[in-house]
């Protein structure tokens, strides 16, 4: 958690989005509220049938994500496991409740229901040689039943391994079968005597097989067994990753890095091999070279910066012991093992081919890109912390040292060599040049000034500290910043002002002074504030704070604000950063998901600018025509620029013309269908006011008369529309009644009234001007 300054813009669109879309297993898939519990796809890779817990399968064209059928699946319980046969005909099910059905897809019935099998039938494969007709499955009890399909009668019951069988896998000729299971074995069984030709040891518990040993242990290496002598021939070599060890020494089962799913993809001799931590690896035979590195999960996204030349790449501090470089243009990822715990913060030199990371493991590490392959790896590390270190900051002005703020209360600043590359292979052993017990709890954030002369700290104690760097060996205290309720989660400084700015859990943001330590400006927040950036380029001083909302808001400074707000997060932003050029940011989010901003300031000006042209354009195109009396093409283009007020000018300048309803009836029925429609919704507001009701009836009139029912309940939201008319229709006959009845009083009173002496002429002049008033009155 960290506070950072930067020049930016004040308008950002998501231009590019890096989503998990593999959390573990064979699957994990979500349709119709119902979860998917197997699934298989054909040979020819042109069906997939799902099994669900609701004991139904589904047969989709996946290309199009289209259910084609479904059906019961008739197991009891729900379906463990399922595969086709070469042919892409038939479809075996092994079920929870311990029996198989086979299925033809094409005819679409169950042809055979096989017993026998003791508990989840986990594991189910066809023979390669289609016409044999025979099935493995395994189940609880360790072995492996060889089914033949004529008789739907068991054969034989292969007998070797000693825990469940995991995975088989076949020989091109189908003579062979290779089993292996989680007791640490592969057996190779000879198909034709049905007996076990070779066990081989391979003393690491193997989740999958290809067709070939290759057998991939908890150090997630692949390697290749030799079947006829059981000896490994080929070990992949790979980068060091620590592997996790318990108190007692021994390695965990359980790491991270160990694969569990092969996959083998002849047509382009690749394996593609799954890790514990949802990565997806594709290997280049026979070599097995790492090719392709894609992540399917990435659990939270605790930090996340910019990195390589021109910020092509992203490098995400995610709720692992790994560190993941994605490339942006085509989301390939490296990802570099060192730490051996958690890391939580990450920050890159000025330059942006160095980057350094802090971790739950109490240490720090120093990274560098190769400008020309884009590889990473770790050229320098520290480890003189007593607990994790919780945030780093690098020198700004050149890589010449880091900073770090650690649980233990200190903070501490390492001195970097001048020169990477005279270090060879091996990782430089980085010395606190400065060690001060800085705060009485956590320390939460730390940030070097732009000239490299101070560092401020931000704890859980409440306070934030400035120090200068000047001195070699200690640090000099400056000041406190007192203010804040309760921890101070970032800090950081201005990159153009002598300010620093602290984020506290207490949900206020605060400007300070570095003169006298004043606080300038004091900003509250809806939501706890996670990252807060000031924008410097902003016709006004700005902030930028991601929240625990999952919302990245853009506020005024001076008038406190929100002027945008950026949603793309589900979940706490965590992480927040942005270019070297100000054009781009990214984000990084509890809900996994990373988001890429692009600077649209620009673009939006520039179609701002266009549409209001344009405006102007039409507007005196509409006068012109109006002028010309040319009335159908003037309500068109009214009607095109949605203003109700114009189109109404229209229709009044229509019914002020010679021949007025014949004129109007005329123009409303040559527009078009959508025209009519707009016209109508305007109506309904023209109808609210008794100044413009007289033309909402008018055109009501034409469009009731001259159209058939069936058309006009046709258009979108027609009968709430009529509906809305009939109130205000009702309270205009009300008072059109009332002025009837007003006119008829005065034909009654000339009837009837004679006054002496008066000229007829001056009678009625006389009565019409005292009663012109009331008739007016009563109108309005």
């Amino acid at each position: 958690l960290n506070i950072v300054f930067l020049l930016l813009p004040y308008s950002y669109d998501v231009s590019n989005k890096i989503e998990p879309f593999y959390k573990g297993g064979k699957v994990q898939h979500r349709d119709d509220q119902e979860d998917i519990t197997s699934f298989a796809l054909s040979c020819d890779d042109e069906i997939l049938v799902t099994a669900s817990r609701a004991l139904l399968l589904k047969q989709w064209d996946w290309r199009k994500a289209q259910c084609t059928r479904s059906w019961k699946a008739i197991h009891t319980v729900p379906v463990a496991s399922m595969t086709f046969d070469p042919t892409s005909t038939l479809l075996a099910t092994g079920g929870c409740d311990g029996t198989i059905k086979l299925w033809d897809v094409v005819k679409q019935y169950c042809t055979h229901n096989l017993k026998g099998s003791s508990g989840v039938v986990h594991l189910v494969q066809f023979h390669p040689d289609i016409s044999l007709l025979q099935l493995f499955s395994s189940s609880l009890d360790c072995g492996i039943r060889l089914w033949d399909l004529r008789s739907s009668q068991c054969v034989c019951v292969l007998q070797s391994h000693y825990s469940a069988v995991t995975s088989l896998a076949f020989s091109p000729d189908g003579g062979t079968m290779l089993s292996s299971g989680r007791d640490k074995i592969c057996t190779v069984w000879n198909l034709k005597t049905r007996t076990v030709k070779r066990t081989v040891p391979v003393y690491e518990s193997c989740p999958d097989l290809t067709d070939y040993i290759a057998k991939h242990e908890s150090r997630r290496v692949l390697r290749v067994w030799e079947a006829s002598t059981a000896r490994c021939v080929y070990t992949q070599t790979l980068p060091s990753a620590p592997v996790a060890a318990s108190e007692d020494g021994k390695e965990e089962d359980d790491n991270p890095s160990s694969l569990t799913y092969l996959l083998p993809l002849p047509a382009s001799s690749r394996l593609a091999a799954v890790t514990a931590e949802h990565n997806i690896l594709l290997y280049q035979l026979p070599g097995l070279t790492t090719q392709q590195q894609f992540v399917g999960y990435s659990d939270e996204v605790l930090d996340v910066k910019f990195l390589g030349k021109g910020d092509s790449h992203i490098v995400v501090a995610t709720n692992s012991c790994q560190l993941k470089v994605f490339e942006l243009l085509t989301n390939s990822c490296q990802i570099l093992y060192g730490h051996t715990d958690t890391v939580l913060s990450l920050d890159v030199f000025k330059k942006g081919a160095l980057f350094a990371s802090c971790a739950k493991d109490k240490s720090i590490r120093v990274w560098q890109m190769d400008s020309a392959s884009g590889q990473v790896r770790c050229v320098a590390q520290g480890f003189s912390h007593a607990d994790a270190v919780g945030s780093i900051t690098c020198s700004r002005l050149k890589a010449s040292f880091i900073a770090s703020g650690s649980q233990d209360c200190t903070v501490k600043v390492w001195e970097l060599p001048a020169d990477f590359s005279t270090t060879g292979a091996d990782i430089h052993q980085l010395t606190a040049r400065a060690t001060e017990k800085a705060h009485d709890k956590d320390v939460n954030s730390v940030a070097v000034s732009p000239n490299d002369k101070l560092l401020a700290s931000g704890s859980q104690d409440r306070t934030a500290k400035l120090w200068s760097l000047a001195g070699d060996r200690d640090l000099g205290l400056l000041g406190v910043f007192r203010g804040h309720r309760r921890g101070v989660w970032a800090v950081c400084f201005s990159p153009v002002d002598q300010v620093l700015a602290t984020s506290s859990a207490d949900g206020t943001t605060k400007l300070w002074s570095l003169q006298d330590f004043s606080c300038l400006k004091v900003g509250k927040n809806t939501s706890l504030t996670l990252k807060y950036t000031i924008l410097i380029r902003h016709p006004q001083p700005c902030s930028l704070p991601s929240g625990s909302d999952g919302l990245v808001k853009l506020w005024t400074i001076k008038t406190n604000e929100c002027v945008k707000t950026l949603d793309a997060h589900q979940d706490k932003v965590w992480g927040l950063h942005a270019s070297r050029k100000d054009d781009k940011m990214v984000t990084g989010s509890a809900d996994s998901n990373i988001t890429i901003w692009l600077d649209v300031t620009e673009v939006e000006l520039a179609e701002e600018q266009a549409k209001q042209e344009d405006q102007i354009l039409k507007q005196q195109e509409l006068t012109n025509l109006l002028h010309e009396k040319r009335y159908l093409k003037a309500l068109g283009l009214a009607i095109s620029l949605d203003q109700p007020h114009t189109v109404l000018t229209v229709i009044k300048a229509i019914r002020q013309s010679e021949d007025s309803q014949q004129l109007l009836e005329r123009t409303v029925l040559k527009l078009r269908l959508d025209q009519k429609e707009s016209l109508l919704r305007y109506c309904v507001v023209w109808n609210t006011n008794a100044r413009s009701c007289l033309d909402a009836q008018t055109v009501l009139q034409v469009l009731l008369t001259h159209l058939p029912p069936e058309e006009l309940l046709q258009y979108q939201g027609a009968r709430t529309h009529l509906e809305g008319l009939i109130p205000y229709t009702e309270r205009h006959m009300q008072r059109i009644g009332r002025l009837l009845q007003a006119s008829m009083f005065l034909d009654y009173m000339w009837q009837k009234m004679r006054v002496t002496g008066a000229p007829t002429r001056d009678l009625y002049s006389r009565v019409t001007g005292q009663h012109s008033w009331h008739i007016l009155l009563l109108a309005n």
